[in-house]
């Protein structure tokens, strides 16, 4: 994928003011309530840009913007179009500044990316790129696993333990709920990793980008619901055998319809034990 890079965009669109100089005339100081860090050093977002693989005709969205930086790297790609969804009222307006220059390109979106369907924002193939706002990252994602079906690939920043419990195999420390469903909608893979201090202002903790992408047959929307079910119960009382931890949901059926034993704990089963569980579930949940 051609990617420009960040001496390539200065001198593609010089016009652009720069971040810090757009952030200090805005008085856009990142807001802790908003999970706010801002990325602005564009050899990171050109680099977070190429790791969103083959871009070329592809429409992306974006999810909590902030200032733009990697907004611009994105507008550098060959994507045919790129949409900014910001709950941020003093970051729409820079983002609208940012689309003067690019009109046919950029569109901004004022909206709570929890509460909108991001893919009637723009056509397929879409892919979503974004840092996200940290303290929302995980109803995001679950949001569009739902949707997997909607999206070629994912590309996302999130806390590096949130990235480790999407990708986490079983028995491992990280494995749980999370990693289930994202493992079982897609293919996950942490692709890059950031200190603190790639950050303005530095979170707490390092943060990843986590790449992901959405297997080619996904889930109908009852399994789904099933899926999250079992693994509510399974990983909501851990330290439980499954025959126990699973008893609201009948069980020492479930157990003996896919042949696991009610002795073993959620964290050892694979994915794919967690689908027999899951297919099970829905399918007694429908002789009731």
């Amino acid at each position: 994928m051609c990617t420009a890079s960040p001496g390539e965009f200065k001198a593609l669109f010089p016009a652009l003011e720069s971040l810090r100089d757009v952030i200090s005339r805005h008085g856009l100081d990142a807001r802790k309530a908003l999970g706010q860090h801002f990325l602005l050093d564009p050899d990171i977002t050109t680099r977070i840009a190429s790791l969103a693989g083959k871009l070329d005709g592809r429409h992306v969205v974006e999810v909590g913007p902030g200032p733009g930086g990697l907004t611009r790297a994105l507008l550098a790609t060959p994507a045919a179009s790129v949409t900014a969804v910001e709950l941020d009222t003093r970051a729409v307006k820079v983002i609208t500044e940012l689309a003067t220059h690019f009109p046919d390109r950029l569109t901004v979106v004022e909206a709570d990316a929890l509460k909108q369907d991001l893919t009637r924002l723009c056509p397929a193939p879409r892919h979503i790129v974004a840092n996200l706002p940290y303290n929302v990252a995980t109803p995001l994602l679950i949001g569009w696993l739902r949707q997997g079906t909607a999206w070629e690939r994912l590309t996302l920043m999130f806390q590096l333990e949130v990235a480790e419990r999407i990708c986490a195999l079983p028995g491992s420390e990280h494995y749980g709920r999370l990693g289930v469903l994202a493992q079982w909608c897609a293919q996950c893979a942490i692709v890059m990793k950031l200190p603190p201090g790639a950050f303005s202002p530095p979170p707490a903790v390092w943060s990843a980008v986590a790449s992901i992408i959405p297997h080619p047959e996904q889930p109908e929307p009852a399994l789904f619901k099933a899926m999250e079910r079992v693994t509510a119960a399974a990983f909501g009382q851990r330290r439980k055998m499954l025959r126990g931890s699973l008893k609201s949901l009948q069980g020492e059926r479930l157990l003996a319809e896919t042949g696991i034993d009610g002795t073993r704990r959620a964290e050892t089963l694979s994915v794919a034990e967690f689908d027999h569980l899951a297919k099970a579930h829905l399918a007694l949940s429908r002789q009731v």
